[in-house]
């Protein structure tokens, strides 16, 4: 199984010490609701356990495999760019979305950026997330 094929199998099995393993410790996360992005392995493993709470029915339909804007291939002949398109339920309202990832030449997950529609569940998704995130960080 290549790398890109690993995040998406830890992803759909829900197994966060999994995503974990795939992801670079210099990760950057880019939220569809935040300025800002996550950065560093632990605020985004932690962002990813509050999403694999929240979301249901989670599954991704369709993937795309291709470069980033700068054409380099990997080293070891991986793609330098993945989208995985998703569709789940947040508080029973349907959410599609997408995932764009970025690997390095070792196959490690260095950028995740997502992107969520409708409006309706994207404010829902960005509540709920919002909320455990506080509280994880007040903790």
């Amino acid at each position: 199984m290549t790398v890109p094929g690993t995040f998406r199998a830890a992803v759909e099995s829900k197994d966060l010490a999994a995503i974990t393993g795939t992801l670079d410790p210099a990760i950057e996360f880019h939220s569809p609701v935040m300025v800002k992005p996550y950065e560093g392995l632990d605020s985004v493993t932690e962002l990813i356990r509050v999403l694999l709470e929240v979301f249901e029915d989670f599954h991704y339909t369709d993937e795309l495999v291709g470069s980033t804007t700068a054409g380099r291939p990997s080293r070891f002949g991986l793609p330098p760019a993945q989208a995985l398109i998703f569709n789940a339920r947040v508080m029973g309202k349907h959410v599609q979305g997408l995932d764009l990832i970025r690997f390095n030449d070792a196959g490690l997950v260095t950028g995740l950026t997502v992107m969520v529609r409708p409006l309706p569940a994207a404010m829902t998704l960005a509540r709920l997330v919002g909320r455990r995130m506080e509280r994880h960080e007040s903790a």
